[in-house]
């Protein structure tokens, strides 16, 4: 992404959060939008396949800390602002060093690379007294972009066809179990030296769409699985889903509780050579409507219990 569209987009507001918002909070926001906008939950919504691409372009910047410290230097600059050198605007600048007018389709490293380039690589403050022209050839700049895969793409690994400046396009290999946020350079494939130098490197950040079912935590996957109250009391046996579509059998133990997580080895997210684990966290489903009978059951067996209050040492702890 250019450093021009960044002083027109507002990546915050896009998220609807403050500028000082956590990483945690963030990515909480991020997955309810995904959610309430993601395509497969609007089928044929052209809008709405708009705002999830525009969410996830935001979110792929804000939840990377190098991206967005870069991306608010340049918002501290001034939205839409112009640089102006000889009668030039920040627009005939950049158009003016890579042999093209209008807004480019790739951004620099910053601000101080953009004048480092102008003033024959470098940046100011060298030992060298400033503007370091002599002392080689100037490396091309690199190019950044974004791309947004499904779950289980990621997952899995692709190869994806980017469009580069310029209309040239290119094949990136996207390796398995990558992350969302996670950027992926290719050295080498960004622009070429105005001056014989090394050409610069490609930079692209992936966003991945969210599972309706499935959550990733580092190398495992999470799901919530229901279970009735019967069989967390007297024990069953059920199935889970997997990503890979083929359910596993799992045993729920007698007096299971909600909340208990159940581990499946070897089914989470393969990367690094190394494989995760699935983990089923057991959620109990109470009955929300019942017969006349099995109502007077339910008492019949509540009145057989022991008397017990599962809130004493909660309200004992409150109480210090």
């Amino acid at each position: 992404m250019a450093s021009q569209d960044w002083f027109d987009k507002d990546f915050y507001a896009t998220l609807g959060v403050s500028k000082d918002v956590s990483d945690a909070e963030l990515k909480k926001v991020y997955r309810k939008l995904a959610r309430q906008y993601h395509p497969d939950s609007n089928p044929g919504d052209t809008a709405a396949e708009a705002r999830f691409k525009e969410i996830s372009e935001a979110y792929a910047v804000l939840s990377d800390p190098q991206e967005r410290a870069e991306y608010d230097q340049i918002r501290a600059m001034g939205g839409g602002a112009r640089f102006t050198s000889g009668g030039q605007g920040f627009e005939d600048v950049f158009g003016g060093m890579f042999g093209g007018g209008g807004r480019p389709t790739y951004s620099a490293g910053g601000f101080e690379d953009l004048l480092g380039g102008m003033f024959g690589s470098g940046r100011f403050g060298n030992s060298t007294g400033g503007y370091r022209g002599f002392g080689g050839p100037t490396p091309g700049a690199d190019i950044t972009a974004t791309t947004t895969l499904d779950f289980l793409t990621a997952i899995q690994g692709d190869t994806v066809t980017l469009q580069l400046p310029g209309g040239k396009a290119t094949k990136v290999k996207i390796p398995a179990g990558v992350r969302d946020g996670q950027r992926i350079k290719l050295r080498g494939k960004g622009q070429p030296s105005p001056d014989g130098g090394e050409p610069g490197d490609l930079v692209l950040t992936v966003a991945v769409r969210p599972h309706p079912v499935f959550e990733r935590d580092g190398a495992n996957l999470r799901v919530d699985v229901p279970v009735t109250f019967t069989e967390a009391a007297l024990g069953a046996t059920i199935e889970v889903p997997t990503l890979d579509g083929d359910p596993v059998r799992l045993r729920v133990a007698p007096g299971t509780p909600s909340g208990r997580v159940l581990r499946v080895k070897g089914r989470g997210v393969t990367a690094g050579g190394s494989t995760g684990d699935l983990l089923a966290t057991v959620h109990v489903v109470v009955p929300s409507h019942l017969s006349g009978d099995a109502k007077k059951k339910l008492e019949a067996f509540a009145a057989a219990l022991p008397d017990e209050n599962p809130r004493e040492e909660l309200l004992e702890k409150a109480r210090g």
